[in-house]
């Protein structure tokens, strides 16, 4: 099945990058009809087209400059200014000096380079900030969603691949990295792609994950450096911006924001029925204690619950959204955000997973330092009771991160270990939901199978492994909800995603990061000083802030519509008998987690029914041409 062009069209934001060459006039002359805004290389041609605002202080934007052989582009939340850009493009002689002249720009953005007839297409290291490639009519196109390209190459789905997005979690390197278009591919992050003249382009690694040898008291004050610079980011030239206000990674965002004197920070906090909650405790302790922070309570009753407003979704996503039943709650917010006049509203994305180091590190830690190991390990058993000897048998194995795919093929539609039993090896082994069907299992065995032989981790040591693909998990949705929460003029800005941050963070040693007794104290430390000392030494992580199980019950009959004539049956991936059995009985004590397994159903199901319905966004009236020469810089 294909999807309609100008689905993608009507996104607030895309953009496909072509080399300067005569064999990329076919691909760019397709795309060009759907295009409203064009930058060319210095040659004339085409090397950015697609759908971008054109005020520079619109929060998710182009930011171009040119001299003599030379265009550099920086795409999405920058600091740089035309101006720096425009004194980086007059010194600039290769492409790689040109990303050496973006390394040190703070925020989130793509990097595309022209110099001389050689292009440098490049993303974000948390895979936030994606580039997608593809063989066009002789040529290699590039792209931030891959369903372009798909149009470009007149691709449809792959059932294997979406079958491996009903995995629970979605997170296995590097499968889930691929899109789920035929003959599109991803670019890792930490690679760029190349062009040469000719017009085709390869993968070159230009980043690996650093040696986590720096301690807690040199790390602190250079992750403080590093959100400090992305938050300045995001809040210089505006006069108002707003964040979430609950959890400690988005409150350290907010109260560094707070301390940018010419900006006035709206933040919001949902309320919940739990008692158990005390986010909103702790929210409004905050905003007492820190000037510059004007602080909206969102009532409970206002807040939409999990499984709100599904059937009628028609968002063009280029893949399954993996958070697609909570969409409602986050745009609660950022309704909320762009009706006070925020164009950027800052979340706390990624900080669980850049700032909780994975317990896979006593791995590495046992051969390095095993008295501290031994007092770590005896800690976390305690706290978490985990059985004994299942831990040492863990830390005892060499198994490779082929042999561990090779395992989870085997495992897939077991029930999922007890939580007294850790993952300590490559990561948390994912799991089929009981209505998958016998094809969809086997469908992704033979996946996993196929790529185990050739497979490497992204960093050499499990823990490692583990830190950065839950990172890259938590910013894949991230890149999705902010498409709808553009709509309203608002981009989510998340800086524990940005690449100075992620790097700061993963240089600490993991067990400063992760320390039994206390609560991530490489934050903790980083931000003393600007967030309340009663909030940093007081408040652990809430977890109580949503009912599932109620919310579940609340839309059955809404759901039930989506598997009467389902788009994932129809495939052979589902039996929505057995889905419809289980999500109508009782909830609690199932050996399967029924609502992660049913977020990924939903995520599939709705993304199969965008491909054939027309979605609203598209009545929207397009943006206003231009020519070449208003864009060229």
């Amino acid at each position: 099945m294909l999807r309609e062009p100008a689905a993608f069209a009507a996104a607030p934001v895309w953009f496909a990058v072509f080399p300067d060459c005569p064999s990329a006039a076919t691909a760019a002359a397709r795309l060009r009809p759907l295009a409203d805004r064009c930058l060319p290389h210095p040659s004339g041609r085409p090397l950015l087209l697609g759908r971008w605002p054109g005020a520079q202080e619109a929060a998710e934007t182009v930011c171009a400059a040119g001299a003599g052989g030379t265009v550099l582009a920086l795409i999405g939340q920058q600091g740089a200014g035309t101006a720096a850009l425009e004194r980086a493009a007059a010194r600039v002689r290769t492409t790689e000096a040109a990303a050496e002249s973006a390394s040190g720009v703070p925020g989130s953005f793509h990097l595309v380079a022209s110099v001389d007839g050689r292009v440098r297409v490049q993303g974000t290291l948390s895979g936030l900030r994606r580039v997608y490639a593809a063989e066009v009519a002789g040529a290699t196109v590039a792209a931030d969603r891959a369903d372009i390209l798909a149009y470009l190459t007149g691709s449809g789905f792959d059932d294997r691949r979406l079958a491996l997005r009903l995995l629970s979690p979605t997170l296995l390197h590097p499968l889930t990295d691929e899109p789920v278009w035929r003959g599109v591919r991803c670019v890792p992050p930490g690679h760029f792609l190349l062009y040469e003249q000719q017009g085709r382009a390869r993968e070159v690694r230009h980043w690996s994950p650093p040696d986590p040898r720096v301690p807690l008291a040199e790390g602190a004050p250079a992750l403080h450096a590093a959100l400090r610079d992305a938050i300045a980011a995001r809040t210089t030239g505006r006069a108002v911006i707003s964040s979430d206000l609950s959890g400690l990674d988005s409150t350290s965002l907010c109260c560094l924001a707070a301390r940018e004197e010419k900006t006035r920070v709206v933040a919001f906090t949902a309320a919940s029925p739990d008692p158990l909650d005390d986010d909103v405790m702790w929210a409004l302790r905050t905003a007492k204690a820190v000037p510059g922070i004007e602080h909206h309570l969102v009532p409970y009753e206002e807040m939409p619950t999990i499984y709100e407003g599904l059937p009628q979704l028609r968002e063009p996503f280029d893949e399954p959204c993996a958070v697609i039943a909570d969409h409602a709650r986050w745009l609660a917010l950022t309704h909320r955000a762009a009706a006070a006049g925020s164009a950027v509203h800052l979340a706390g994305f990624g900080g669980d997973e850049l700032l909780i180091a994975s317990a896979a590190h006593l791995r590495t830690l046992l051969r390095r330092s095993p008295l501290a190991a031994t007092r770590t390990l005896r800690a976390y058993a305690a706290a978490n009771r985990w059985r004994p000897g299942h831990v040492l048998r863990q830390l005892r194995t060499r198994e490779s991160y082929r042999d561990w795919l090779e395992s989870v093929a085997g495992s897939l539609t077991d029930p999922p270990p007890p939580p007294d039993r850790p993952a300590l090896s490559w990561g948390e082994p994912p799991r089929l939901a009981p209505w998958a069907t016998a094809d969809a299992a086997d469908a992704v065995r033979e996946l996993i199978r196929e790529a185990a032989p050739d497979a490497e981790p992204v960093s050499a040591s499990p823990g490692g492994h583990d830190d950065l693909t839950g990172l890259r998990y938590a910013a894949g949705p991230l890149r999705q909800i902010g498409q709808l929460a553009l709509r309203d003029g608002t981009a989510l800005a998340a800086p524990y995603c940005d690449d100075a941050v992620l790097d700061a963070a993963l240089a600490v040693r993991p067990d400063h990061r992760r320390a039994p007794g206390s609560y991530k104290p490489l934050l903790v430390e980083a931000v003393r000083g600007t967030v309340p000392e009663e909030i940093l030494t007081g408040r652990t992580k809430s977890i109580t802030n949503s009912n599932p199980d109620a919310a579940l019950r609340a839309h059955r009959a809404q759901l039930a519509t989506l598997w009467e004539d389902s788009r994932l049956a129809d495939s052979g991936l589902i039996d929505t008998a057995a889905l419809r059995d289980l999500c109508a009985g009782p909830l609690q004590h199932h050996p399967h987690d029924l609502h992660s397994g049913l977020y990924q159903t939903l995520a599939c199901e709705l993304w199969l029914r965008s491909l054939e319905q027309r979605p609203a966004a598209l009545d929207q009236p397009a943006g206003t041409p231009i020519t070449d020469e208003e864009t060229r810089p």
